[in-house]
């Protein structure tokens, strides 16, 4: 987590501009990429579905999404997806 945490520190800044939070700034980048990418968050809370839904109304500046890439592009994501013992279940 430690390692990652350049690039939620920068998610979480431009959450504060545009008071928004982490998860809207990173589902509103995806968004933005191209139309064919539609990411499909899971969760069980009601209030984080609407949470990511907000993501929608969240506008992204060219410049957000410069910084949001150059951040990414300095950075190695580390860590797995899963823990070892639930990775052995995907894709089964």
């Amino acid at each position: 987590m430690k390692a990652n945490q350049a690039l939620v520190d920068l998610l979480s800044k431009i959450a504060q501009q545009k008071k928004a939070t982490p998860a809207q700034i990173a589902l509103a980048w995806l968004l933005a990429q191209k139309p064919w990418i539609v990411p499909i968050p899971g969760t069980t809370k009601l209030a984080r579905l609407e949470e990511n839904i907000g993501a929608v109304a969240v506008e992204l500046t060219p410049d957000n999404i410069r910084e949001i890439e150059s951040a990414a592009s300095k950075i190695t994501v580390q860590g797995a997806r899963y823990p070892e013992e639930l990775q052995k279940l995907v894709g089964r």
